[in-house]
């Protein structure tokens, strides 16, 4: 026959207590590290809303929103961001109007006569690009400097003629006819900023991109022109 142990009563209480106590400390290990881990996600919200201050201005658009790998404008310094917004603005109206200038001289158009007062150079035989830089007299680039200081000081700089101050980055009317522009709506003075500045940034990676194929002897244009 079977020997009949007695019952241990004061083991299974034992066990017991340790099953509640195991629990209630599992248990209070979940509700800390979830209370951690939210307070981690808000901390991190915070940094990352403190890490983009200009996420809601003009050009911080989709895809990417504000692009700013390098956190130049993490700090959230007003004024270094309307300059470099300024600096940004100029040179993608420049690159406009050099992308413009290699498709129409890529199409045959060029002023007629001559660039000297020699009548040694005609327009007609000035290239695009790099190759056109050796083609401009001496007198050619002292007009370019002359007209490029007159624009600086006379068109870009502060109001001139009691004109008002500039209605945003940019603005260079200085009392100028705008051709409309005031009789826009807020929204499509917005829309046609967004519309400049993104084809503005499209120019600079186009002309440099017509920069460098030039450099490197491969022609990205049809025909290889």
């Amino acid at each position: 026959p079977l020997r009949k142990y007695p019952k241990n009563n004061s083991f299974k209480k034992t066990n017991l207590h340790h099953t509640i106590m195991m629990k209630i400390v599992l248990a209070l290990a979940l509700t800390n590290a979830f209370g951690f881990q939210s307070q981690a996600n808000i901390r991190s919200k915070t940094v990352s809303a403190q890490a983009k201050p200009f996420e809601n201005e003009l050009g911080a658009q989709a895809p990417l929103g504000l692009f700013d790998p390098l956190g130049i404008i993490a700090d959230g310094d007003q004024e270094r961001f309307d300059r470099l917004r300024y600096i940004e603005l100029k040179h993608g109206r420049i690159a406009q109007l050099a992308v413009l200038g290699q498709i129409v001289t890529k199409a045959g158009i060029h002023f007629p006569g001559y660039i000297d007062r020699a009548n040694t150079v005609k327009f007609a035989d000035i290239p695009t690009g790099f190759a056109g830089l050796s083609k401009i007299p001496v007198g050619g680039y002292i007009q370019i400097a002359l007209f490029i200081f007159a624009l600086e000081i006379g068109v870009m700089g502060a109001p001139l003629n009691g004109a008002s101050e500039p209605e945003f980055i940019g603005d260079f009317r200085n009392g100028t006819p705008d051709f409309g522009w005031d009789k826009f709506s807020d929204e499509v003075k917005l829309r046609k900023r967004a519309i400049e500045l993104n084809q503005g940034r499209a120019a600079m990676m186009g002309i440099s991109a017509l920069m460098v194929h030039e450099l490197i002897g491969v022609s990205i244009w049809p025909g290889g022109i």
